[in-house]
């Protein structure tokens, strides 16, 4: 096994350090961002494209490092040190092969580069407000595991993951490239993103839930119990593939999104999973698969239809 103190940049511990990001999970911030700069089809800037996709990418990874290293300070990733590759954490700490500094420093770092290039969409823009907006994401997306609020663990995380992931995204992306905010109908936009992130947190919520419970974190899971948290899930999806309907009503989006509803498939499978094999880890990678495909599969499908 590849140790902290080995070469970091052997192959190996180039792996490590993927999985330490959670790098998989990037498209979720991304796909968001995406649709909002192109949302707007007039005049486009790439640089101001380029510098936002930096700054969400980098706050995204600053997020996934800073949410192990409080899990692992708070003693929730160790009690279950398996590795299942879509909730629990990355367990590298568990493992030996990076400590709990590694994890903060690195995800000052990736915080330091958001800030650089959020100060440089600032710049060019003329404008202070980027820089107010950036403030209050990083300190949400730092507070959702991290003292003092530790929002996660206090029935709060669902919340902070559908604003970050939906409106703060798509929003932002939308600012960018019009300096229009607040603005409905970026926020409409934006609703879809948020419910299914919020669906890929709640589903991988579910076999986190006894390890949760004994470290005194309380996710909507424990509201009904696992045992019943498919009703949720299904919640979660409904106001999903709702809020396409409702974009495709008003005329954000065209008739391309109801493409989305011929997914529904993904999301009853990952329930049926839900309902049947809730005290099943293992099984349950399977519907944090398909919930994960789910989000991919509306995403471009919305980004298609906003980019034709």
């Amino acid at each position: 096994m590849t140790r902290y103190s080995d070469s970091f940049f052997s192959p190996v511990s180039l792996k490590n350090f993927v999985r330490a990001l959670r790098l998989p999970f990037i498209a979720a911030s991304l796909f968001p961002y995406i649709a909002g700069s192109f949302f707007f089809k007039n005049e486009w800037s790439s640089g101001l494209f380029f510098f936002g996709f930096v700054a969400v990418a980098s706050t995204h990874l600053s997020g996934n490092l800073i949410n192990d290293y409080s899990d692992s300070k708070s003693g929730v990733d160790w009690e279950d040190r398996t590795f299942y590759g879509f909730f629990g954490g990355s367990k590298l700490i568990q493992e030996g092969v990076f400590n709990e500094k590694f994890y903060l420093f690195s995800a000052l770092a990736f915080s330091f580069l958001a800030a650089f290039s959020v100060l440089v969409t600032a710049v060019c823009l003329g404008s202070i407000r980027v820089l107010i907006y950036f403030l209050f994401i990083l300190i949400l997306a730092f507070s959702y595991s991290h003292a003092p609020f530790r929002l996660s663990y206090n029935y709060l995380g669902e919340a902070v993951i559908f604003l970050l992931f939906g409106p703060a995204c798509v929003m932002g992306g939308y600012f960018l490239q019009t300096e229009v905010f607040p603005d409905l109908r970026s926020f409409s936009l934006s609703l879809p993103f948020g419910f299914f992130t919020t669906a890929i947190l709640f589903v991988n919520e579910v076999p986190d839930y006894p390890d949760d419970r004994k470290a005194m974190k309380k996710t909507w899971v424990s509201i009904l119990g696992h045992e019943q948290s498919y009703w949720v899930y299904c919640f979660l999806v409904a106001m999903g593939y709702g809020a396409v309907i409702l974009n495709v009503a008003i005329g954000n989006l065209g008739w391309m999104s109801l493409l989305t509803v011929f997914s529904v498939f993904m999301p009853y499978k990952a329930a049926w999973i839900l309902m049947l094999y809730y005290q099943n880890k293992k099984k349950l990678i399977e519907s944090s698969k398909l919930t994960i495909g789910l989000h991919h599969l509306v995403s471009l499908i919305i980004i298609g239809d906003i980019m034709i």
